[in-house]
């Protein structure tokens, strides 16, 4: 489970159950655990401090590779 946090003001975004080894490029909205801090508006995702974290896709989130950064542990899919 992956923790992923505004890269501008640290606040936990969500908790999310990423499956393979690669880079957070989509953050599936069913894999999304706990949501601690998202806005969802214009089509994107935003953070409470208005940085702007992903777009809307409809079943998930294309993620701004600059604008989030995670910890935590992938499983292998």
């Amino acid at each position: 489970m992956l923790t992923l946090k505004c890269a501008a003001c640290r606040r936990k975004l969500w908790k999310y159950h990423k499956i393979g080894q690669g880079e957070v490029h989509r953050c599936h909205k069913d894999r999304i655990g706990k949501v601690y801090t998202l806005v969802e508006r214009d089509g994107k995702a935003w953070c409470a401090c208005g940085k702007a974290v992903g777009i809307d896709r409809g079943s998930y989130y294309t993620m701004d590779k600059k604008a989030f950064t995670y910890k935590g542990t992938k499983t292998n899919g």
